[in-house]
Formats: C-alpha cells, sequence, structure tokens
C-alpha cells in the first residue's frame, strides 16, 4: 500500500479511507458526532551487554479507535484488525457502549473554531533510520566499548542499547477536520558499573532526536556514561541538613514536569492539585519564565494540532513568575468554564527561559549545597505538593565540586521550591517535551545520616 522506501505498510491515504469509512457509519447508526483515529508504528531494538548481543526487538502495531456521542452520551472502542468487518463491528460496539452510558454534558467534539486549518506546516518530525540489525549491533558494541574503555575500574554493564521508531496516524471527527502525518525517534543509551565490594557504583548517559545524524555518536555516549560512572566513586553520606540544591539539566525537567500536572485539566476540575485557581497568580520567583513552541522544527514534542484536531500556537505559559495559561483539553475546559489551549494529549515543548548563567555560574551561586544528579522513588504528592526524593549527586563547597554522595534525601513543598528558584541554567538537554538547564532552588532539607 506504500513505496518500497517507506517503514510503513498503510498510506495516509488507506488511514483516510478507513477513518471516512467509520466516520459514516457511526452516523448511519445515529451518532450526533464521532471521532475516529487510526495509526501504525514500526520500530527496531538492539541492546548488546558485554560485547555480546542480549536482544533484538522488532514491533510492527496498528489500532484504529472509533468514538461516538449520542448527544452527552459516549462510547469508545478500538481494533487492531482493519478488515471491513471488523471496522464495522467495532463502530457497532462503540455505538452499544454509548447507549448505555451516563450522561455526561461535557462531553463531545472539540469547539469548531479552535481546529487546525489545512495547509499545517511541515514541522521536520519525520526523520526514518534504515537501521539494519548488523548497523544497530555495530553501535551498541562501539558504545559499550567506548565506555568499558575509559577505566580499568569499569568493570560491569547494564548494556547498550539502539533503537529506533517511525509512526504514524490520521484522524478525523464529524465536523470535518481531517488530518495526520509521520513521526520518528531515534534513541541511543548505555549504562555502565564501577568499583567492587561495598563501593559499587552505575550510571548511564542517552541520546535522543527525530533525526538519526543529530545523535551523539556511540563514542560520545560510551564516555560519558563512563565518566559519569567513575565520578560517583567514594560517595560519601551526609548529615541532615538545609542547604541549595542544584538539579541537574536532565533531572530540572522533572520539575517543570509536577508544575505541568498541576496546572493540567485533570487535577484542576478534580480538585486534586496543590495550585488549584493560580491563574494570573505568582508561583514562582519573577525571573522566571515558561514558554509553550509547539512549532519548533525537529522538536521532540512539536504538532500542528493536538489529539483532538486543536490547532496548536505558541504561548507563555509562566511570565515573570505569574501563571498565564493552564493545559486543557475540550473536556477539562468545559469543566472549568474555560476554552481548550491544544493540550489534549499533553504538552509541546515548554521552554524554560534560562536566567543566571551556566551550570558553572549556578554553582558558584550556590556555594555551599548539593548538586543532584540522580532521583530515585516517586515522593511527590501531587494534591498537597509534598516533595521527598531519594537523590545521590555531589557535595559543593565554595562553587566547586568536593566529592560525591550517596544515600540522601532532598525534601520540600512544590510551591516553596518553584517561589525560591535562583537560576536556570544555559546547560539545555533537549530530551523531552521540557526544555530547560540545570535549576537552582534556595533551600531545601537534605537528609542522610
Amino acid at each position: 500500500m506504500v513505496s518500497d522506501h517507506s517503514p510503513f505498510h498503510y498510506s495516509q491515504e488507506y488511514f483516510q479511507s478507513l477513518v471516512q469509512t467509520a466516520l459514516q457509519q457511526a452516523c448511519q447508526a445515529g451518532a450526533s458526532a464521532v471521532e475516529v483515529e487510526v495509526s501504525e508504528g514500526v520500530g527496531l531494538g538492539v541492546t548488546v551487554r558485554l560485547g555480546e548481543v542480549e536482544t533484538i526487538e522488532y514491533n510492527r502495531d496498528k489500532d484504529l479507535g472509533v468514538t461516538v456521542y449520542f448527544g452527552p452520551q459516549r462510547g469508545q472502542a478500538s481494533t487492531s484488525d482493519f478488515s471491513a468487518a471488523a471496522l464495522r463491528s467495532t463502530v457497532d460496539k462503540a455505538v452499544a457502549i454509548a447507549r448505555h452510558t451516563a450522561l455526561d454534558p461535557f462531553a463531545g467534539l472539540a469547539d469548531p473554531a479552535l481546529l487546525a486549518q489545512a495547509p499545517w506546516p511541515d514541522l521536520g518530525l519525520f526523520r526514518p533510520w534504515d537501521l539494519s540489525v548488523e548497523q544497530g549491533i555495530d553501535w551498541a558494541r562501539r558504545c559499550e566499548s567506548a565506555a568499558l574503555a575509559q577505566d580499568r575500574r569499569l568493570n560491569n554493564s547494564e548494556g547498550a542499547t539502539v533503537h529506533t521508531q517511525n509512526s504514524h496516524f490520521f484522524y478525523g471527527n464529524t465536523l470535518g477536520f481531517m488530518g495526520g502525518y509521520a513521526g520518528s525517534s531515534h534513541n541511543l543509551s548505555c549504562a555502565v558499573i564501577a568499583g567492587k565490594d561495598q563501593d559499587m557504583q552505575r550510571d548511564y548517559w542517552y541520546s535522543t532526536s527525530r533525526h538519526p545524524d543529530q545523535l551523539e555518536s556511540p563514542e560520545q555516549v560510551g564516555r560519558q556514561a563512563a565518566e559519569r560512572t567513575l565520578r560517583r566513586l567514594e560517595a560519601r553520606r551526609l548529615s541532615t541538613r538545609q542547604v541549595p540544591v542544584l538539579f541537574e539539566a536532565s533531572l530540572a525537567s522533572g520539575l517543570i514536569g509536577h508544575f505541568v500536572g498541576a496546572v493540567s485539566g485533570g487535577s484542576l476540575y478534580r480538585g486534586t492539585s496543590f495550585l488549584p485557581d493560580s491563574l494570573g497568580q505568582r508561583v514562582f520567583d519573577e525571573r522566571f519564565s515558561l514558554r509553550e513552541e509547539p512549532h519548533l522544527p525537529g522538536g521532540l514534542a512539536s504538532a500542528p494540532f493536538d489529539d483532538e484536531g486543536v490547532a496548536t500556537h505558541p504561548r507563555l505559559v509562566v511570565n515573570n513568575g505569574v501563571v498565564e495559561g493552564y493545559f486543557l483539553g475540550s473536556y477539562s475546559a468545559r469543566k472549568l468554564g474555560m476554552r481548550s489551549t491544544a493540550n489534549a494529549g499533553g504538552s509541546h515543548n515548554l521552554i524554560a527561559t534560562p536566567f543566571g548563567g551556566g551550570f558553572e555560574d549556578l554553582l558558584r551561586q550556590m556555594d555551599r549545597g548539593v548538586l543532584v544528579t540522580e532521583l530515585l522513588g516517586h515522593g511527590v504528592n501531587g494534591v498537597t505538593g509534598d516533595y521527598s526524593r531519594g537523590a545521590a549527586g555531589f557535595w559543593v563547597e565554595q562553587g566547586q565540586i568536593q566529592y560525591p554522595v550517596h544515600e540522601i534525601t532532598i525534601a520540600g513543598n512544590l510551591k516553596e521550591m518553584f517561589r525560591a528558584i535562583q537560576g536556570v541554567g544555559t546547560d539545555v538537554r533537549v530530551r523531552g517535551s521540557k526544555i530547560c538547564g540545570s535549576i537552582l532552588v534556595g533551600e531545601m532539607t537534605v537528609a542522610g545520616e
């Protein structure tokens, strides 16, 4: 159904025909509104450990989902079988479910005025990698070998993995919206172990991109994994104290994620957010700003429209510490008496504006405290904002890293932590939908011995 050069078995045109057929069948069954999405994903993953191939995984997945509305009643069904009989059966099941569900006045399709209009921009999201199994094995071996060759103290490995994934989808509804596109993601990772007896440490490094040419080389990833592991040897414990904490860039994005969860529609209308009614309120330090850039070329979370076909737009979410926007899909927006922010399916490239300089500048500003490079556990209460995580990293004195630390816990409350942010570094690592450098929090409890 597609050219020999495509990684996919099905074409966008075929997907559109399936969507149109399902929409027509559901309308003939009496549905007042319908939406349909069909997708396909193809991937390859190779893992090598201690030079030997450990796993080779190939996946090809497909799915078609139908959602029907009979006024305020909603029903949904899905199938991985694209045959005419299966499509008919799936539509019938969605219709039957809808007729027996409770009335929900907030259910329904997106606001027609907010839907994206074709043509939408090509954001460079699809850059397939024709990765063979042999090439994947070679990359993984080179990566792990580069790591283990750095030092004889590196005596074990959790392996190196190369993974590539391509997917595409098509979405349509009875408001007339029809659209879809393809995307790709590629990853290379390595984790190694150093030391012996009571002083064994592990760490890792990885690179991810939509474009295979933008991945770090296998040797770069391996060397970074080795260096990060070696620097953790001879780690010490700390006594309990109140000090500033600098979150390494790869972890700092998690703080942004906790904010997103707190100001997302589901948490807000259920009353399970530690930031209720925060629109227009100062939540962060006045130097902190956060913008959403959904049209960033090649962005890992770029999209011309959200999961409901609502057009995405750049916007300021936090301006000088003040919350200017929530993250809402159509349903949560109606529950809150607001409009969708085109976030059905998640956020799109949230970028924290740097202030305070680079990583070394933030270390000097912190002067004395803890640099956190690893977090353990999930001790975050989304209702109260209480934050308590196991951690490892480094003790810092006079703005200089002194020695590694482990078996500590960092604790605080996210509301207080957000207000205490004293810097966002320029050392940005793009690895997902939250894009920021290291974040310096003025004071937290560090619990140890």
